[in-house]
């Protein structure tokens, strides 16, 4: 669809379209420039309230994956002209609100409109030194992977959809979608990192896919070191795979080599969609252990190295 459109260029875009990273990047001066990015989606959860701070939190996402600081928001709102009461979309804001004050993120105002489905989402607007963008290419033979969050989010409410999720499951995953990844972002500023992006929507393949392509390596995931959400493995097991996890292993497996030892479960999980997923950092090898360490004890409990980059081989991911 972007193939035929004249995309913008000018001196001071830092960061646009072209390796689909998670935010644009704009410099207003040698030291200052803005991080610009919007993410809107359908519940995930039935409580508004949760919902609200699940949403916030998964579009200031992309700020911190940047290595920028979120400052203000705008709130976009798609909601039904009947039937549903307005107290319910009160909770929505509450909820976003109430995360955006815990990132330090003002919202300015917003927009709605009239939908059959309910959405809800922000526009975003960071800051960020010019000199010190994280990008989602730059990862080097070499180096290994951070992953700060656990998978599974994608089949955990797809679960909870259908009535089919232990309390205790859906409580993990909401905890995980909840959580801001500000410290995880403070953290890996304090090391040498050469990558790094947010795991969403296009799920752990899609957005190492992009690191990897954008960056000419492979990268290699070790399926024993993936790090999984109570219950994540037993739902893929009943069937519960998201819409979302199908396009995305129909679109990206040609490109992705897996070993034939890999569990049928584990191939599902890695094209899952992720709902405010957690950062996955390239670094050198050196940083590893020691940037694990300070992620953990910054409340990043499940962060963990998960794969490695290698030279360009027969394909950009590999799972083992």
């Amino acid at each position: 669809m972007l193939s035929g459109l004249d995309l913008p260029s000018h001196p001071d875009l830092l960061v646009g379209i072209s390796t689909g990273d998670d935010a644009g990047v704009f410099r207003l001066s040698d030291d200052l420039a803005v991080v610009n990015t919007v993410d809107f989606f359908t519940p995930v959860v039935d409580d508004p309230f949760t919902y609200g701070q699940i949403a916030a939190a998964n579009a200031l996402s992309d700020v911190y994956a940047m290595g920028g600081m979120p400052r203000t928001a705008l709130n976009i709102v798609c909601w039904p002209q009947s039937g549903l009461p307005p107290a319910m979309l009160g909770e929505i804001l509450r909820g976003a609100s109430e995360k955006a004050r815990e990132a330090g993120v003002v919202i300015v105002g917003g927009h709605t409109v009239a939908d059959d489905e309910v959405k809800f989402g922000m526009a975003v607007t960071g800051v960020i030194d010019p000199r010190r963008i994280v990008r989602n290419v730059g990862a080097r033979s070499g180096d290994l992977l951070i992953l700060t969050k656990p998978l599974g989010t994608g089949v955990l409410t797809t679960a909870f959809k259908r009535d089919a999720l232990a309390r205790d499951d859906y409580v993990a995953a909401v905890q995980s979608m909840t959580m801001l990844n500000a410290a995880a972002a403070s953290v890996m500023l304090k090391h040498e990192v050469h990558a790094a992006t947010d795991i969403t929507g296009f799920g752990l393949v899609g957005h190492a896919m992009k690191m990897a392509e954008g960056s000419g390596v492979t990268i290699t995931f070790e399926e024993s070191d993936l790090p999984l959400l109570p219950g994540a493995l037993e739902q893929v097991r009943a069937g519960m795979i998201p819409s979302g996890g199908k396009r995305n292993r129909e679109y990206y497996e040609h490109d992705v080599e897996i070993a034939e030892e890999v569990a049928d479960e584990m191939i599902d999980i890695v094209y899952d969609p992720q709902t405010s997923g957690g950062l996955l950092i390239a670094v050198p090898a050196s940083v590893a252990t020691v940037l694990v360490a300070e992620l953990q004890a910054a409340g990043h409990r499940d962060a963990v190295q998960v794969g490695r980059v290698s030279e360009r081989g027969n394909s950009p991911i590999r799972l083992v």
